[in-house]
């Protein structure tokens, strides 16, 4: 079994010794003048496009990385059965890979030319039940592909889930774990092959888009809850799909931006998700709309060939996002489909199919790629074994959703809904609470909800496709990353039927703008819910003037001045979020009458429920928020870049190759990091949350883990010669699987410390490790390494262990081209390590001892 090596050379970033040069020198552009302010939202930036020359390429291949398997520590391992979540092991994938080549190979044998690249070219856009679909073949009976990150779309009878943002707000694998396995069995019961999902970009930009499919601002908690989704969903057996790699941080003109990132800012911070991904065993990759240094991503050399199939030893396939193929030459640079398949929807024409086969024909691309591009589709349908003859074929049509022919009804949410009440209470964030104000005790007389967002929509939760606008309590964002609510609970609902158990009064008024009427009703109730939200989405869709990123970070409808009339009325005011990502909300949050802040952000479709939950403390609340929430918009070091070029759109100038130009010059110092970097005090930083209980810190112990369950798997001295390298401050040799390679992500250091519940309810807690390199590594002031969820009851106290590998000690080194100590090796003083409860409230402090 092998993967593919073409004989190219980086085309943006550092290269590696492991790939040929032979294309980088033929690059060509046009002559451009590039301006490099990053963070400015309307100059004139740009640059012209990098583009790959049309010539005869060859072909080589490189061996998949080979580990040994050690029980207990890397075992050999199915996707259909992944290690429990928490298990202190690295899954070995390995034989099942081999496993599914094999019969790939063996299926692909026979086939000609034009029915290898008929597997890697989409039937086009409606030409198939779902959204992307690969025609059958033979005995191959071909591959739907379907949105979205949060549900099956453009189906009925299936749940909409919390967004992936509430995933991550949990902070609690098990739950991120669930969410992938139910979404997954979904997908299956429709009968979809590859799930489109996770979405992994970070929220770099706090009025990005899309930031909600995603799981964050940081790294590492957004791997982490890539890697639990991606054993979920192919755990209950349909393909999941990383995306969008990479960097596609903003919507506006995502098509004609380059987003400019150096090589250790790429590593540390944008790749890492896919990299917990490819680890988790994920079997296709989508690459993203924008250029990276000049040059597509879906035809970038440096990004699929050296970084994702070379050093994170991904053995899947890379599809492109639905009408990013650029060139039919892009074959040669790693993309492996094209979906849906044609140049634009619905054009009829494709870069793939007869000019695919044409480039073979002629001598410019070697069949022995398009042998390795179908090798991987196929082999990534047998790893699922997705050839088993119960696999369910596609029973819903994602066009005609009414079709009585094409659409079966299929039921598919089980009893889900449990899971998604589970996981709005868990994803919501206690951000404010004095005076006693929350929980609510049953005992209000008078309780009053105010804002659109308490309540139902107008005409049912799927007024608008796609989500593309607002009536109602705001569950999920717009665009393809959306599904089709069955139904939806308000707050509203909710809450009624909570008020009949404790039988206090209820009022309401759902209209945002009639401030006087608010503030009056306001008066003498015992307690006031005021609801306001933030939406956003995708750009294809345009929402109040929001072409898919935000405008700005205030709420919706007014919703500042609908706090303030209330709170002006009234001295118990409660205020509820809903929001795609962070507010600025220093209009009235330090108002005195403002007793209490719940952020839910985007709980699905059991919102107002889980919010009950919560309201009334059958659920004490335990979500941190994945982003910082600043006191000004202007805190954060970056904002969405909206540019022209002497007074025209990207992409119209220079016959369409000039593009728009975004320098990622903050580098490593995104939200919390850039806070920390500069000392910017924030509203409510990353990682914060209050809980209706109070915990205590203690007995930090930091010590090495022993090497366990070597001996009986025969290995060679190879690991730990590379361990001796590391310790001695020399970074990761340059080799297939070298970022994700065993030695560098096995357990090596074990953090235990206890936590005591100082209060009078159960509760639960999210420990946090922090680390701090010395300046000398030049990293910003502390970095999100480790984190847990702990559940203790009143008085009682719980031991917890965070596990720390090497790689999470690293840093990315541009010269050796590899991971290396932070602190330069042994002599070099250790590494700093802090247990807090938020990124900058630390309750334990010490030095891992490297």
């Amino acid at each position: 079994m092998t993967i593919a090596n073409v004989s190219v050379s980086s085309v943006s970033g550092s290269s590696s010794s492991s790939i040929n040069a032979s294309l980088t020198s033929a690059l060509t552009t046009t002559p451009a003048t590039t301006t490099s302010a990053a963070s400015a939202a309307s100059e004139p930036l740009t640059q012209s496009r990098v583009t790959v020359p049309i010539s005869s390429y060859g072909f080589s291949s490189f061996p998949v990385p080979s580990e040994t398997a050690i029980p207990g520590v890397f075992p050999v391992t199915d996707p259909n059965d992944p290690p429990a979540v928490g298990a202190p092991v690295v899954p070995d994938f390995e034989a099942a890979w081999a496993t599914a080549y094999g019969k790939a190979e063996a299926l692909l044998a026979n086939f000609t030319l034009h029915e290898k690249i008929n597997i890697t070219t989409g039937v086009g856009w409606e030409n198939g039940l779902c959204v992307g679909n690969v025609g059958a073949i033979r005995d191959f009976p071909g591959l739907c592909l379907e949105d979205s990150p949060l549900g099956v779309r453009d189906a009925d009878f299936v749940t909409a889930f919390p967004a992936g943002i509430n995933s991550a707000t949990t902070w609690n694998r098990s739950l991120m774990r669930r969410r992938g396995l139910f979404m997954g069995r979904e997908h299956v019961s429709k009968g979809v092959n590859i799930a489109l999902g996770p979405m992994m970009n970070l929220g770099r930009n706090a009025a990005g888009g899309r930031n909600w499919e995603g799981f964050g601002a940081d790294p590492f908690l957004s791997g982490e809850t890539a890697y639990e989704t991606v054993l979920g969903l192919q755990g209950a057996g349909v393909q999941a799909c990383a995306k969008h790699f990479i960097n596609n941080e903003q919507e506006h003109y995502r098509t004609l931006e380059s987003s400019n990132v150096d090589d250790r800012t790429q590593h540390e911070l944008y790749a890492h998700p896919f990299l917990k991904a490819v680890m988790a065993g994920v079997t296709s990759v989508m690459c993203s709309y924008n250029l990276i240094n000049g040059t597509y991503a879906c035809e970038n050399d440096k990004m699929i060939n050296d970084i994702l199939k070379r050093e994170f030893g991904f053995q899947g396939f890379v599809m492109s996002d639905w009408g990013a193929t650029e060139s039919t030459i892009s074959a040669i640079t790693g993309l492996d489909m094209t979906m849906a398949g044609d140049i634009t929807l619905g054009s009829h024409t494709t870069f793939f199919g007869q000019n695919l086969t044409a480039y073979v024909e002629n001598g410019t691309i070697p069949e022995s790629r398009i042998d390795d591009m179908a090798t991987r589709i196929i082999a990534s349908w047998y790893f699922l074994h997705q050839d088993t003859p119960t696999y369910p074929t596609p029973n819903f049509n994602a066009f005609l959703p009414s079709d009585p022919t094409t659409n079966a009804h299929i039921d598919a949410q089980d009893s889900h809904y449990r899971l998604v009440r589970e996981m709005g209470a868990a994803s919501t964030v206690l951000l404010k609470n004095v005076r006693g104000a929350l929980p609510l005790t049953g005992r209000e007389r008078g309780l009053f909800m105010a804002g659109s967002d308490a309540g139902p929509a107008d005409i049912g939760p799927n007024k608008f496709v796609d989500q593309g606008g607002q009536s109602g309590v705001l569950a999920m964002g717009w665009g393809s990353g959306t599904a089709n609510f069955t139904y939806l609970i308000s707050p509203y609902e909710a809450i009624q039927h909570r008020a009949r158990k404790h039988r206090t009064s209820i009022s309401w008024t759902f209209n945002d703008f009639d401030l006087a009427r608010a503030g009056n009703m306001a008066i003498s109730q015992t307690v006031c819910l005021v609801f306001i939200n933030s939406d956003s989405g995708e750009d294809y869709i345009v929402v109040d003037g929001n072409e898919g990123d935000r405008k700005n970070l205030t709420a919706w409808h007014g919703g500042d001045d609908l706090v303030l009339a209330v709170a002006s009325q009234n001295n118990n005011t409660v205020v509820i979020v809903h929001s795609v990502g962070p507010l600025i909300l220093e209009r009235w949050i330090d108002h005195p009458n403002v007793t209490g802040v719940l952020w839910a952000g985007l709980p699905g479709t059991e919102a107002g429920n889980a919010l009950v939950d919560v309201l009334y403390g059958d659920w004490n609340p335990s979500g941190r928020l994945p982003y910082t929430i600043a006191k000004n918009a202007g805190d954060y070091p970056t904002m969405v870049v909206q540019g022209e070029i002497e007074g025209e759109t990207p992409g119209q100038a220079g016959g369409g190759d000039v593009v728009l130009d975004i320098e990622y010059s903050e580098r490593l110092e995104i939200d919390y990091r850039w806070f920390d970097a500069k000392n910017i005090t924030p509203r409510f930083e990353f990682g914060f949350g209050l809980s209706y209980t109070t915990f205590e810190y203690s007995n930090l112990s930091i010590v090495k883990v022993p090497r366990v369950g070597d001996a009986d798997a025969d290995e060679d001295d190879g690991e730990e010669d590379d361990e001796a390298r590391w310790d001695a401050g020399k970074a990761t040799r340059i080799a297939e699987g070298s970022s994700t390679a065993l030695w560098l992500h096995r357990p090596a250091y074990n953090v235990t410390f206890e936590v005591t519940n100082t209060g009078d309810v159960y509760g639960g807690d999210i420990p946090q490790i922090y680390i701090h390199h010395p300046p000398s590594a030049g990293e910003p002031p502390s970095i999100l390494r480790g984190f847990t969820n702990v559940e203790v009851g009143a008085g009682e106290s719980a031991v917890v262990s965070i596990l720390l590998s090497r790689y999470d000690l690293s840093i990315w080194d541009v010269e050796q081209q590899g991971w290396r100590r932070g602190d330069g090796g042994e002599g070099g003083g250790g590494i700093g390590l802090t247990v807090g409860v938020s990124s900058r409230e630390g309750r334990l402090y010490g030095v891992v001892p490297v």
